[in-house]
């Protein structure tokens, strides 16, 4: 090859790369020119994206009827299995607790060892107050509740047995006393040892043969009897454990509605919204046919829960206004309906976001 060829050669490579280059550059503009486009167009696309979603995730007849039928779940729930328990003095509880018997003081002076017979028939030791000379001070409007760890609803399920099984009774500073019959009434009469009521106890279940496992069961079932009996009268039991903390602050709070008996339905209102809450997500999603994206049907589920969580809260705000009555405050749906409104907000925020944002993306990334 001459230097005339080598140079017609180079001429026609420089050429094609100069034609190579005017294309590239062309596309790019072409590109610029619908990026431009694109770029004036994204506030209408985006808001397109948004209509689309709302489209997408409206609920259609059957899930607001769906929607319905959930706000009449949560209303029975709230009339008919959740309502605060009415109040009720100690004898009329008694008598309507299952277990319950009929009791009288007929203790003998046995430290640490009454009878299965002394046990069935007696009180609770717990009870006693007679004699007491300050080992229950402290109490406030709630008394011995506060004062006497046997009605601790978590605590007297170890103290309060063993003082059933010792005949004692341990108070909220774990001094203890032996309980006696005296004018056929149970009474203090000298100290006992705290350490020793447990150590009986724990003697009796695991060295006092058959006899002391009777002792000590039916102990404890004497123990979960009387918790059940004054968990709805009208001082109820303390908060667990706090008793031990601080007998008067415990007073102070059931004071102020916070009691065992409080508690527990407010729990149970929690419980039980989300337990209709958790049917009705289960029901909802058996009817997904793919159709549409699953984080949308999720949506569209979280909507009927916090619809109908809402109007079903309202309605008993509502209710409660203009009845005055507050037993009817449905305080633990209230809280199950701000954790559902937070929480569900929350993921459609995420699943909207996703889908606007992650659809505008791969159009870009197609231009």
């Amino acid at each position: 090859m001459n230097i005339l060829d080598q140079i017609d050669e180079i001429a026609n490579e420089q050429k094609e790369k100069q034609i190579q280059l005017g294309l590239e550059i062309h596309r790019n503009y072409e590109r610029v020119k619908k990026l431009r486009v694109f770029a004036e167009n994204t506030p209408e696309y985006l808001k397109e994206l948004d209509r689309e979603f709302e489209e997408e995730t409206a609920l259609n007849e059957n899930e607001i009827i769906m929607m319905f039928v959930v706000v009449g779940l949560q209303l029975f729930r709230q009339h008919f299995l959740t309502k605060f328990t009415e109040r009720v003095d100690d004898q009329t509880a008694a008598k309507n607790t299952p277990g319950h018997e009929k009791e009288h003081s007929a203790r003998h002076q046995r430290y640490y060892n009454p009878t299965l017979t002394e046990i069935r028939e007696s009180p609770v030791p717990f009870d006693a107050n007679v004699g007491a000379k300050g080992a229950l001070a402290g109490g406030g409007k709630m008394g011995h509740r506060v004062t006497a760890l046997g009605h601790d609803p978590l605590l007297g399920l170890v103290i309060g047995t063993a003082n059933i099984a010792t005949s004692t009774l341990t108070n909220s500073r774990f001094e203890s006393f032996h309980i006696r019959t005296r004018n056929k009434r149970d009474t203090f009469t000298q100290r006992a040892l705290t350490s020793l009521v447990l150590q009986k106890t724990v003697e009796k279940l695991f060295y006092g043969g058959i006899e002391g496992k009777k002792i000590v069961g039916y102990s404890f079932f004497k123990e979960l009897v009387h918790l059940h009996s004054d968990v709805n009268t009208k001082n109820s039991l303390p908060l667990p454990i706090i008793s031990a903390i601080d007998s008067e602050w415990a007073a102070e709070l059931a004071e102020y509605g916070f009691d065992f008996s409080n508690v527990i339905t407010v729990a149970k209102q929690v419980m039980y919204a989300r337990l209709i809450n958790s049917f009705v997500a289960m029901y909802h999603y058996s009817f997904y046919d793919g159709s549409i994206p699953k984080d949308f049907y999720k949506v569209k589920t979280k909507k009927i829960i916090c619809y109908s969580n809402v109007i079903a809260s309202s309605i008993n705000i509502a209710e409660v206004y203009f009845t005055q009555d507050y037993d009817l405050l449905d305080i633990g749906g209230i809280a199950n309906t701000i954790f559902e409104v937070v929480t569900s907000v929350k993921f459609i925020r995420k699943v909207k976001r996703d889908f606007i944002f992650g659809t505008y993306d791969s159009a870009l990334a197609a231009l």
